[in-house]
Order: structure tokens, then C-alpha cells, then sequence
């Protein structure tokens, strides 16, 4: 058994609310204790989103630096990659958090469509986000949505605003957007052997496919995200009773396709990250 799984906890997310299922956590405190179940049953990297106290989704900084810090302290080793989504947000706000210096950070390199609305993000917004990344040596995981925006890293990566090995994230389910077939995901990862073969990767569904694809990513080779962010329900009879549910569940699947869980140390030398 080789190949280890990196697994990514997204715990919370902009939209779930207290009152669509127990599990979101507004909370710094509360993310700090979840993010700790969660690593605690195998997840080596977290994916942050924060909230304010009304549950609206937020881009203070202040907020990222005690989520941060709790973290650091509690999960020895875990990768921290902070989120630069913002539909409807400031996008000079959108990276305003970064000098806090996260391992990681989401970039997605252009815009698509959503249920409802546009997830903005034009090439200068792009390249000037790149660029702050580089600065705080912070590495991007490339939010890919369509096949362009696989094209639009590789450009950044020959423009040296993205640094060789990237890490990609491919996000299907999405109403408007891709959808979740295994077909897509085997083109996605050929082209992407042929534009960018060094590249690491791994791949995220919304709400019902979210098991499969992880199911199809053990299988394909790369690495798994799971959490509440992605899919309130553990399956169709239930709603996930928190992330540790899910994010164990991920990491009972890995010896069935004869891969081992990543820790977090295995984590931070595949994507070639400092140590801790």
C-alpha cells in the first residue's frame, strides 16, 4: 500500500447556516475544536473560510490570525490554506489576509458562472492576487471550474507568477458550472499531465456527488476534500452530524484502492511545502 491521500477538511463555507444543519461553525473557537476532530481522524490540510458573528461569510483578517493560531497550536504540522473566494465582496479585501502567511491559499484563475450569480475574477484581479502569494511565499491551490482556467494557470506558471510545482483543485457540481462525471475528470487530469506534468491535484464535489468523486479521485490518483463546506449530508437519509464524519469516512476508503492517509509531514513534502 503506497501512494498516501492527502485529506482536506473545508468545514464550513459561505453558505450553510445554523438553521440548515447543526454542523457550521461561526465561531473561531468552534473551528478551532472542529479542525481538531478533524485532524485527529486524518485530515493534514484545512481549508478556512471565516464567518461574522451574524454568519455572513467575512474576510477580516483578524479573524484568519486566531483561527490560524489555534490551529498551529493544536494540530501539530497541519497545512493552514486560507480562502480568497468572495462573491459580492471587495476583491482588495479578498487577499487582505495573506500576511499572515498561510501555507496555502485558494486562487482561482477566472470567473464562471454560479446559481446565482458570477464568481468574479478578471486577470488583473488574478495576477495581482498570484503576485501577493508569491511575496508572503504562500502557495496557491488553483480553483479550476472549467478547462480554461486550467490553460490560465499554466500561463501564470510561464509568466513566473506561479511557482512549478502548483497544486490544482478541481471543483465540479457546481449548478452552471462542471459537472460531476468521471469522464471529465479523466480529460481534466490528461490535459493536465500534458500542460503541467509536475503538478499535484485533487478534486472537490458539491453536495451529493461529493463521496463519488472522492471515490473516483482515490482511484485516479490524487488527493481528497471533504467537510461540511461541500455537503451537509452524510447520505440520503441524514445530515452529517459534523466534518470528523465525513473526513473519517474519506479516510476509511484509502486501503480500498491501496492508498495510506496522508500525515501531515507526508502532506507538507508532497505539495513541497516548509516544514514544520
Amino acid at each position: 500500500m503506497s501512494n498516501p491521500v492527502i485529506i482536506t477538511v473545508a468545514m464550513t463555507g459561505a453558505i450553510p447556516r445554523k438553521k440548515d444543519c447543526p454542523g457550521p461553525l461561526v465561531k473561531t473557537s468552534e473551528q478551532i475544536e472542529e479542525i481538531h476532530k478533524s485532524f485527529e481522524a486524518g485530515a493534514s490540510l484545512a481549508h478556512i473560510h471565516v464567518r461574522n458573528p451574524d454568519e455572513s461569510p467575512s474576510s477580516d483578517p483578524d479573524l484568519y490570525a486566531i483561527v490560524q493560531a489555534g490551529i498551529q497550536k493544536h494540530c501539530p504540522g497541519i497545512i493552514v490554506q486560507f480562502l480568497t473566494r468572495g462573491r459580492g465582496r471587495d476583491q482588495a479585501a479578498r487577499g487582505g489576509m495573506l500576511f499572515h502567511r498561510p501555507d496555502m491559499a485558494s486562487l482561482a484563475t477566472g470567473s464562471v458562472n454560479f446559481p446565482n450569480g458570477i464568481y468574479e475574477n478578471p486577470p488583473d484581479f488574478v495576477d495581482g492576487l498570484a503576485s501577493e502569494m508569491l511575496k508572503y511565499e504562500t502557495k496557491p491551490e488553483i480553483e479550476i471550474f472549467d478547462l480554461a482556467m486550467l490553460y490560465n494557470a499554466a500561463n501564470l506558471v510561464e509568466r513566473g507568477l506561479l511557482k512549478a510545482p502548483v497544486h490544482i483543485q478541481f471543483v465540479m457540481g457546481i449548478p452552471n458550472a462542471m459537472p460531476a462525471r468521471c469522464s471529465i475528470l479523466e480529460f481534466l487530469i490528461s490535459e493536465l499531465k500534458t500542460v503541467m506534468p509536475d503538478a499535484t491535484w485533487t478534486a472537490a464535489d458539491v453536495a451529493r456527488h461529493q463521496l463519488t468523486v472522492n471515490e473516483w479521485t482515490l482511484e485516479l490518483g490524487g488527493h481528497i476534500r471533504t467537510g461540511l463546506e461541500d455537503n451537509m449530508r452524510f447520505n440520503k437519509t441524514r445530515l452529517a452530524r459534523d466534518n470528523t464524519e465525513h473526513g473519517a469516512h474519506a479516510a476509511s476508503l484509502a486501503p480500498t484502492y491501496g492508498r495510506t492517509v496522508a500525515s501531515a509531514a507526508q502532506a507538507r513534502e508532497i505539495l513541497g511545502l516548509r516544514k514544520h
